[in-house]
């Protein structure tokens, strides 16, 4: 058995694990894939020569580069105990963003408020990525990469549809936005995702889909955090312009995220 590590430097989320996942799927030679995201490090286990695969890592261009390969006489790794306590915490943090999507997306439609609107679209990016990573490990590629296209596409077009209200909202006479039904659910928001994380971290895991998944769920605590001043804003300013400049800077998170996406699909 070989040990292989490459360093990978655009390697921060579950997309690009997802990419590297699907790039290799179908080589005999690998026995275990093990990621690292906070260290930009992924490990092969693998019983042929490298060069079997370290081409389609480079093929990637996340800016990968090989770090050693040695003799491993220990075994694979075997899986983790705790995997299936790490599988439900998953579906949960799965189930809680889908819901929050359609909540954010009614009452963002029904306040006025684009900040809550791209908010959604930014939960729903989440439950994707969360979705694809947890598909059985025995799906055919194809389908894996045509789920990957049609997602990501689908968020672009909401991604886009929304970008093109806001700048309708900046140039025309829209209603101030519902402050309170922002930072309402907003906060509701906010709770959802701290549990979230807290269901993430009580794993006690240090696999790159829990790690990676605590960083996503961080993340959007921080925009909930965003959304909630705007509202303060809205209401203390009487303007509209808070809560579509948070909605703008959200909306592109959105299409980085489907960009990655559709990475997926290559």
């Amino acid at each position: 058995m070989k040990k292989t590590t490459f360093k990978i430097s655009k390697m921060d989320c579950p997309s690009e694990e997802q990419m590297i996942r699907m790039k290799l799927e179908g080589i005999d030679s690998i026995e275990q894939l093990s990621f690292d995201i906070p260290q930009r490090k992924l490990t092969i286990f693998h019983t042929a020569e490298v060069d079997r695969f370290e081409q389609r890592i480079y093929d990637l261009k996340l800016e990968a580069s090989l770090m050693e390969t040695v003799d491993e006489e220990m075994e694979v790794p075997a899986k983790n105990q705790a995997e299936s306590n790490q599988k439900t915490a998953l579906w949960w943090v799965l189930i809680i963003n889908f819901v929050f999507f359609i909540l954010e997306m009614t009452y963002g439609w029904l306040s006025k408020s684009m900040g809550l609107v791209a908010d959604s679209l930014d939960m729903l990016a989440d439950s994707i990525v969360y979705g694809l990573s947890l598909m059985a490990v025995g799906a055919a590629i194809a389908k894996k990469k045509l789920v990957a296209k049609l997602s990501g596409y689908f968020q672009i077009a909401l991604a886009l549809f929304g970008l093109i209200e806001v700048i309708r909202r900046f140039v025309g006479f829209e209603a101030i936005p519902v402050f309170q039904t922002m930072i309402i659910i907003s906060f509701l928001a906010l709770i959802a995702n701290s549990i979230s994380l807290y269901l993430i971290q009580r794993t006690k895991s240090k696999e790159a889909h829990i790690q990676a998944s605590m960083i996503f769920t961080s993340n959007d605590i921080v925009i909930n955090l965003g959304v909630i001043t705007a509202g303060i804003l809205v209401h203390f300013t009487s303007s509209r312009y808070p809560d579509l400049v948070i909605g703008s800077i959200i909306f592109l998170i959105v299409i980085k995220g489907a960009i990655r996406i559709l990475n997926l699909a290559k």
